[in-house]
């Protein structure tokens, strides 16, 4: 069996006082993808840089306190790459893909646009440099999951305040429509929704700090495991981690019945 999770940290220092790493520890994961680290490398001790026991890789940005992706592993990849070819996003540190041969892993943190328009129109940018590189990949002829934090609620039931949110960033039609493409053009699978086609609240993973979002539990779900067909027809079991707070998202696990 091979288990995945996906969590966007708001910050791995933050996260690790909160608990994370002892929560890890007994998750039995084989890969973990993180995003948001918000920190660099000299910021990592020995246990943030071997979480849960596993080897840890990570694509830092540029910029001090922002943005960063890791990914850790039980194997060590046969390859690791880090950015998708495209400087203006290489360096705010969105991008982590490693190759085990049988499966590859990706870690994305795809921009948000909530803080500003230009921030919109870089997130914008970002989708459109970005789509060729998922047609890529889907074209590799590897079994492939990515991980992450796409900053999109994809569908009316995939946040609770759906119609007061669609001209906001993350439920913006242009958006929806983007990750659309995503799933019916190019082929990708949204794997917690072919495992839970009908859930709402219980999908939800991540909650404003604003009022009182987490205690009425008004949600989206922003965090996904997006995989070729092949892959995501092995998924067997999913599920979102609540029952303690690393950040203000949720952990997503997936299972696939896949021998590591």
């Amino acid at each position: 069996m091979l288990r995945v999770i996906s969590l966007n940290l708001n910050g791995i220092r933050s996260a690790v006082r909160k608990g994370w790493l002892d929560w890890l520890a007994a998750q039995d994961a084989d890969v973990v993808c993180v995003q948001e680290l918000k920190a660099q490398q000299g910021d990592l001790d020995d246990a943030m840089r071997s979480a849960g026991g596993l080897h840890g890789h990570f694509h830092f940005a540029e910029k001090k306190g922002y943005s960063g992706v890791g990914l850790y592993a039980r194997r060590q990849p046969l390859a690791l790459r880090t950015g998708f070819g495209d400087t203006e996003f290489d360096a705010e540190g969105r991008y982590i893909e490693a190759d085990f041969g049988d499966f590859t892993a990706v870690s994305l943190y795809l921009p948000s646009g909530s803080s500003s328009d230009e921030r919109q129109q870089a997130k914008f940018r970002f989708m459109e440099r970005f789509l060729p590189h998922l047609s890529a990949l889907a074209a590799s002829g590897r079994e492939i999951v990515l991980c992450g934090d796409w900053n999109i609620a994809h569908m009316e039931r995939d946040l609770k305040n759906w119609r007061s949110n669609q001209k906001n960033s993350g439920f913006l039609p242009e958006e929806r429509a983007w990750l659309t493409r995503v799933f019916d053009e190019i082929g990708w699978v949204d794997v917690y929704r072919r495992l839970q086609p009908d859930t709402t609240a219980e999908c939800y993973t991540w909650w404003s700090n604003r009022g009182q979002a987490w205690a009425n539990n008004v949600g989206w779900r922003l965090d996904y495991q997006i995989a070729t067909p092949g892959l995501a027809d092995r998924a067997v079991a999913t599920s979102v981690y609540k029952d303690n707070r690393f950040s203000d998202h949720a952990p997503l696990t997936v299972d696939y019945d896949v021998s590591t």
